[in-house]
């Protein structure tokens, strides 16, 4: 998710080639944690049903969309359209056996169930764009809608100390904003290109939720930036991807917004947030090399023990 999101954030840039080489980790990425999904399935199903009731189990569905966007967006329109329709396949079980496990002061993971659902409504809504497909604008209105009532929903499942005591994942909070004021973007370029998809009562409806989505998506990015100073979290941990995440999005969707509500002052933020994000990425990617790398040595150091102590 976080390393697709980058790659849209550097196309809407215009850094094309560094935007082609982040989208190949991506797919490297997805490929990876796609055959661990299958495997788990076949040779644990147990394991596998547990897992799916986590929130982070709807990370298959928001990594699955936010992939095939930049697919859209490069025109590779046939694929685009078979990880649609894959995510929209896994999103609803996955949905529902998530929804079912939420508790009270859940950490910001619980907002996984908007970004799911409103990364369907993005990959829609660009494919809609991309192949003048007025029914596939109509459909991602559903999906936009529904990941508003389930961020209302998961408001009131969130724990706000995470904000102080979060270990990455509370950024999701604000990145939820995020996917869906991009959301709201997408549908409102796929009426620019000249279908005619709703009326203009509707569109002004359209056009008004999705800039207060992104004011409140920059609110949220200005609380969680300004938390990360007051308590630092400097260690690293595998859900700091979850705080990439948000960067990205955020910087996507105000590009996005800009473009299309006419705001050009908002594009020299966009690209700063873009840089923030890229930034952001490499931090977190370095403390993952560090972490396999210090992994890997305990390991080898156990199984020198082992085999030092084991009777000759």
């Amino acid at each position: 998710m976080a390393t697709g999101i980058l790659s849209v954030g550097l196309h809407l840039t215009g850094h094309e080639l560094l935007s082609r080489v982040i989208l190949v980790l991506a797919c490297a990425a997805w490929l990876a944690l796609a055959a661990d999904f299958v495997s788990l399935l076949l040779s644990d199903r147990a394991g596998w049903v547990t897992q799916a009731g986590t929130p982070a189990a709807l990370t298959a569905v928001a990594a699955t969309a936010v992939v095939g966007t930049r697919f859209a967006v490069l025109g590779w329109t046939a694929l685009a359209g078979a990880l649609l329709a894959l995510a929209a396949l896994l999103w609803p079980g996955l949905l529902l056996v998530v929804v079912r496990h939420w508790e009270r002061r859940m950490p910001g993971a619980v907002f996984l169930g908007c970004v799911a659902t409103e990364g369907l409504a993005v990959l829609a809504a660009t494919l809609a764009a991309a192949t003048s497909t007025a029914w596939l604008a109509h459909v991602a209105l559903v999906p936009f809608w529904l990941g508003l009532v389930l961020y209302a929903v998961a408001l009131f499942r969130f724990d706000p100390r995470q904000v102080a005591r979060g270990a990455g994942d509370h950024w999701v909070a604000g990145g939820a904003l995020a996917i869906s004021a991009l959301a709201g973007a997408r549908l409102l370029a796929a009426a620019d290109t000249g279908m005619y998809l709703w009326n203009d009562d509707v569109g002004a409806v359209l056009h008004d939720a999705t800039v207060v989505l992104l004011v409140l998506d920059l609110a949220w990015y200005a609380v969680l930036m300004v938390a990360e100073f007051v308590w630092p979290r400097l260690r690293y941990d595998v859900r700091r991807w979850s705080t990439v995440f948000p960067l990205g999005m955020t910087a996507a969707a105000t590009l996005s917004v800009a473009a299309v509500v006419d705001a050009s002052w908002l594009e020299g933020l966009g690209q700063a947030l873009v840089w923030i994000a890229v930034a952001a990425w490499l931090a977190v990617a370095v403390g993952a090399v560090a972490s396999a790398r210090a992994g890997l040595r305990s390991a080898a150091g156990r199984t020198a023990d082992v085999r030092s102590t084991a009777p000759r």
